[in-house]
């Protein structure tokens, strides 16, 4: 059982701390413990094996001296992997509570197996019930872990895969950052591989680093794994004017609310691609360091219809770029030193976003520089891991592959769409964050007629998601029908997939193919309407972005008859 101690944070307590005890335990000076510092507004996640030094420590802080109490939580069955990973625990889930405003960096922060792990894990959420009701904490962990601010905080813990990657960024500029053009770091990863994650992990280390108040720690207080990176954190330095750009923008307007509840981070540092422009020209000055987020649907303008053609030319115009062969990835090099760029070639679904070969090309060509390579392989969204990934990718691509159940996840097949709607907001009742979305096969009529429908099956009737910004949390969302634009980038527990007739079968050449006439995103089948090839890897890749949205399960409905029979070979009838 986990004891909670509350002492004022004062050196006048410095002697009951040393003299706490339970169990028998020196739990004050020689006992592996959690903490929590704070004031009204502010607190500060700790752990240490000595509670009463470390808050002598504390007091002499000047960031600290503001707070006015200290909680020490102990238990008989701590030792110093339990306790580093309560910490953790502790730090995700109060940045993302609210009620206090976090001193942490999160630096270090990642996840350690151990020795009966699962065990503590559920202590620790009877030892969350306790915070709660003592009032230091204000939400319950499951609100909590469905919020946008739990999934997109910079506190989350780092895997092994991601900590290597983000050791190899932080070296690459501790080598290369005062080269004359500076570093460029490509990180690429399929969907679900935490490169949303790692993004904003890095943005925060980062901002950290350049606000020279980060919380110095003791070299005990890490694992010695640790070391290497805070060492190698310690050593960057100099990229003082940064920022990160996600194209999207209903992706870009959830993180901004993110951003501007997290110490270190505002909402102005959230950017497209035009502000990046404008502030270059507005302040000649470049960014140090632009860190940008889904690159895969970064634009160009020759291969495809845009949605804003003043802009993009005007920018163009501003950098003295040609209108027809700038695209916004040229923007964001000449608009800053140092990049680190997270894209998935798999996920570009129009052809207006940059493919792979005119990716390579500027990255490659254009701009003489230090080029540094990442992957991410490692599945952390889908519970059903890379299996339930590559499964899904040999089906869509007609690949022969032996009928499996995926284990963790649930993969269904609906023959009654109305069926599958029902079970959706059935599952956002248990789960939250249930949707359904479908490709755009259906015209968007209520854009002009709000009393109309837009998808009709059958007698089934559904509208299209009625904003772009924030629609997964709009208040009528799980009534909508989300299209790709409104999905891509965020994680949910289930998602029910509609494929529309704009994707179907041919049981003799055994081929998926597309249906440009069912098809209607002028801007999606802009330049490659009469490519036939070129139009069903596209649709191929929204639906499998789409497929690969959900964390708990996805559930499937086709329209075209050979198609559902075709999948019907592959996936659990529901």
């Amino acid at each position: 059982m986990a004891f909670i101690d509350k002492f004022d944070f004062t050196v006048n307590s410095i002697g009951s701390i040393k003299s706490l005890r339970h169990n028998k335990n020196k739990v004050g000076e020689n006992w592996p413990v959690v903490y929590v510092l704070n004031n009204d507004t502010e607190a500060y996640i700790g752990e240490t094996v000595n509670v009463a030094r470390r808050t002598e420590q504390h007091l002499g802080s000047s960031a600290k001296q503001k707070l006015t109490e200290i909680r020490i939580i102990s238990d008989k069955d701590f030792n110093k992997s339990v306790v580093l990973d309560l910490e953790s625990f502790l730090i995700k889930h109060m940045a993302a509570d609210g009620k206090y405003r976090l001193l942490n960096g999160n630096n270090g922060i990642q996840d350690h197996d151990y020795y009966e792990r699962s065990r503590y894990e559920n202590e620790f959420r009877t030892i969350w019930n306790k915070l709660k009701k003592l009032g230091v904490v204000d939400r319950s962990i499951e609100d909590i872990e469905n919020s946008e601010l739990f999934k997109y905080s910079p506190y989350k813990s780092l895997g092994p895969e991601q900590l290597d990657a983000e050791l190899e960024i932080l070296k690459a500029f501790e080598d290369h950052r005062y080269d004359k053009n500076g570093v460029s770091i490509i990180v690429r990863g399929g969907a679900g591989t935490g490169k949303t994650i790692l993004a904003i992990y890095l943005m925060k280390l980062f901002a950290d680093i350049n606000s020279k108040d980060n919380e110095e720690r003791e070299q005990d207080d890490y694992l010695d794994e640790d070391i290497e990176y805070i060492y190698a954190a310690e050593r960057v330095d100099g990229l003082n004017k940064i920022g990160i750009v996600f194209p999207q923008k209903s992706l870009r307007t959830s993180l901004k609310d993110v951003f501007k509840g997290i110490r270190g981070l505002s909402k102005d540092m959230v950017l497209d691609t035009t502000d990046v422009v404008n502030n270059y020209i507005k302040t000649g000055e470049k960014y140090d360091l632009l860190i940008v987020d889904e690159a895969h649907r970064l634009k160009c303008r020759n291969k495809g219809h845009l949605s804003f053609y003043g802009r993009f030319d005007k920018c163009n115009e501003l950098l003295g770029l040609d209108k027809m062969t700038g695209t916004e990835l040229d923007w964001i090099y000449l608009c800053s030193r140092n990049q680190i760029i997270f894209r998935d070639d798999l996920q570009t679904i129009r052809p207006c976003d940059i493919d792979n070969e005119v990716f390579r090309e500027i990255v490659g060509k254009r701009y003489p520089k230090t080029v540094v390579e990442q992957a991410l392989d490692t599945q952390w969204r889908c519970l059903g891991g890379n299996d339930y990934i590559d499964y899904l990718r040999k089906i869509m691509s007609c690949t022969p592959v032996k009928l499996r159940e995926i284990d963790n996840y649930d993969f269904k097949l609906y023959t009654d769409v109305g069926k599958m709607v029902d079970d959706i907001k059935e599952l956002d009742k248990k789960y939250s964050l249930c949707r359904t979305a479908a490709g755009y096969a259906w015209k968007w009529i209520t854009k002009k007629d709000k009393k109309a429908f837009d998808i009709v099956i059958g007698e089934n009737k559904f509208r299209w998601n009625s904003t772009y910004d924030n629609w997964i949390t709009s208040p009528n969302a799980v009534n909508e029908i989300g299209c790709i634009h409104t999905v891509q980038g965020y994680d949910l527990n289930y998602l029910g997939v509609i494929i529309g007739e704009d994707l179907k079968y041919d049981p003799d050449k055994k081929q998926i193919y597309a249906d440009k006439n069912n098809y209607y995103d002028q801007q999606g089948k802009s330049g490659v309407a009469n490519d036939p090839e070129g139009l069903k890897e596209y649709l191929t890749n929204i639906y499998l972005t789409l497929m690969t949205r959900g964390i708990r399960g996805t559930f499937v409905y086709v329209c075209n008859d050979e198609l559902r029979d075709y999948l019907a070979q592959y996936i659990e009838k529901a």
